[in-house]
């Protein structure tokens, strides 16, 4: 017991080493698809050079959504269920990596666009449903910050984590229910990708890395979060 007390007073999260050895190896290898991406990547013939935010873009919004608001929502889902302080945490920890990596995403693509486009924004389905979903991430954490029981934020913002599981479905579907600028399916289509090799090897080693590099930050703030919560029954016991 005093061993955990020292380690949480100290703020030493447990298992750095090995928590640092992910993080190392998913940098590692952001470095390295970068470096793909810009020199070792064939230039698009109709969209020139800024194509390549693609492979930052598209990586972003798979590791943002489907990954990040997906676990929000299935531990969101489960805390209601069975109220395991774990799974809280969970919602937690990947709402504030999707809020990031979404971000990204909101970034990037009015750049993207402003090239491709002529425009820096358009209100379409896909984007602005993501901007929505982004906002109720933010308002998911903005929540989480003003309740002041711990049973009572755990409940309320998991009842709105949950509203993730339906948007994300909504926002994949948008590019083939509604009409707008924002392109269709480019790996992830029913019919053969339409990338060139070398495009669709460079975008699989991203996607890939961005992966590595959430579960790596994901392992970090859940760590960061478990110190947290107990220090926080050390000073309230």
């Amino acid at each position: 017991m005093a061993t955990a007390a020292a380690t949480i007073d100290s703020g030493k999260l447990p298992e750095a080493k090995a928590i640092d050895a992910f993080l190392a190896v998913a940098l590692i290898a952001l470095v390295a698809v970068v470096v793909r991406a810009i020199w070792f990547t064939p230039i698009d013939a109709m969209l020139g050079a800024a194509q390549k935010i693609f492979y930052v873009h598209v990586p972003s919004a798979i590791v943002g959504m489907y990954i990040g608001c997906g676990l929000l929502a299935i531990s969101s889902i489960g805390y209601l269920w069975i109220k395991d302080e774990r799974l809280d945490r969970l919602a937690e920890s990947s709402a504030e990596l999707s809020l990031l990596f979404m971000a990204i995403v909101l970034v990037t693509g009015p750049i993207w666009a402003r090239t491709s486009w002529g425009t820096w924004w358009v209100w379409e389905a896909r984007i602005t449903s993501t901007l929505f979903l982004w906002l109720l991430v933010l308002g998911y954490l903005v929540l989480r910050g003003a309740v002041e029981s711990a049973e009572g934020r755990a409940r309320l913002s998991a009842v709105m984590g949950s509203l993730a599981a339906l948007l994300v479905p909504f926002i994949h579907l948008t590019v083939r229910l509604f009409r707008g600028m924002h392109p269709g399916p480019v790996v992830l289509k029913p019919e053969a990708p339409s990338l060139p090799p070398e495009m669709r090897l460079t975008f699989l080693l991203a996607l890939v890395t961005f992966v590595l590099l959430f579960f790596a930050l994901l392992r970090i703030r859940m760590r960061w979060a478990a110190v947290r919560n107990a220090r926080l029954a050390m000073e309230t016991a």
